[in-house]
């Protein structure tokens, strides 16, 4: 399955504009809303090779890339000591398809699979909610029990 087939399944959709399109940036939508702001989820990949997420507070955004621990720097300090520096920096991912093929894991992963029990507007559904509403269906008339759903040209009975 190409990478363009994931998006529609997952049904993720590009929102970048035209200004982001010639800068090589590409802004995804994600069918799941945050808890907090009750928006959307956005992820872009940039041409830098970074991958973040694009909230749209903009005091929310922060970077999706790995990390890794950088080489240690040492600066001489004025009394004639030195002092060791290390820090953190974001692995980056050069090619376009590899950090779409990361943001499509890194999504399902952190987003889909973490958020399963919730419906698109963010509230939570109990198992055994959801377990009474499959009774009450199944009690019906009958006409949902035959309900099934064709992806990728299979059937699959759903009750």
């Amino acid at each position: 399955m190409n990478i363009k087939e994931m998006m529609q399944l997952l049904d993720i959709k590009d929102v970048s504009t035209a200004r982001q399109k010639k800068n090589g940036t590409v802004e995804w939508e994600l069918p799941i809303k945050t808890e907090w702001s009750k928006r959307k989820i956005r992820v872009a990949s940039f041409a830098s090779g970074y991958v973040r997420c694009q909230l749209s507070d903009a005091y929310c955004s922060y970077q999706l890339n790995k990390r890794c621990q950088s080489e240690p720097q040492y600066f001489k300090l004025s009394n004639g000591d030195y002092r060791k520096f290390e820090t953190r920096s974001c692995v980056l991912i050069p090619n376009e398809q590899d950090r779409l093929e990361y943001l499509i894991s890194y999504c399902l992963k952190n987003y889909y699979i973490k958020n399963a029990n919730q419906v698109a507007d963010g509230k939570y559904i109990p198992k055994w909610k959801y377990d009474n509403k499959c009774n009450e269906c199944n009690r019906d008339d009958g006409a949902l029990q035959n309900l099934s759903v064709i992806v990728n040209n299979e059937r699959y009975k759903i009750i």
